[in-house]
């Protein structure tokens, strides 16, 4: 899970109302005007926290003619909880590491001397430490257009589509809307 992700999740449960709701929701569905009659708050109120947890996509909606209920998410609710217990664990896969020797064998057999790369790895520990090698030339805390990326990309292999996607999959890089952003290396699956 994106560290982004992880903070906007916790913000949203950093209201009480908002962990109150959840309570309620907790004992089964229910309407707008219910939560709001529950909590002594007015309908408006509701709404706005309502869509504050929607957000973060801790609640369902269900549409009975007119009046929706409201329901709570619960793999969500535990799958974010646990989130933060992953960071620095390397996410929810195997964490593997490579020594030293062995990441300057496969960065000298898979690239050129100018830095291009020859091929891009079948074997998974390979490619790891391939496109950590690569992802370094990011800055941390930048965020970058689709088209700035695939530039750089394209410096090390014509196939700056599959490198990228990589990125993506292996956690080094997080993209929404055709942005991207380097992850913190301890959700790499590398180390």
């Amino acid at each position: 899970m994106q560290m982004s992700k992880i903070v906007d999740f916790h913000k949203a449960l950093g209201d009480l109302t908002r962990v109150r709701i959840i309570a309620l929701l907790q004992q089964g569905p229910l309407h707008g005007q219910a939560i709001a009659g529950k909590l002594g708050l007015k309908p408006p109120t509701i709404t706005h926290h309502i869509a504050k947890l929607r957000e973060v996509g801790l609640i369902k909606e269900r549409r009975e003619k007119n009046t929706i209920y409201f329901s709570l998410n619960e793999k969500i609710l535990k799958g974010s909880a646990m989130a933060i217990l992953t960071v620095g664990k390397g996410g929810d896969h195997m964490e593997m590491t490579v020594t030293e020797t062995e990441r300057a064998s496969i960065i000298n057999n898979f690239f050129t001397r100018d830095g291009k790369l020859k091929t891009i790895p079948a074997q998974r520990k390979k490619k790891l430490v391939i496109l950590a090698h690569i992802v370094r030339g990011f800055e941390f805390g930048k965020v970058y257009p689709e088209k700035e990326v695939n530039e750089y990309l394209k410096r090390f292999h014509e196939d700056y589509a599959t490198l990228r996607r990589e990125l993506i999959m292996c956690q080094f890089m997080y993209r929404e809307n055709n942005e991207y952003e380097m992850n913190p290396p301890e959700l790499w699956w590398l180390r």
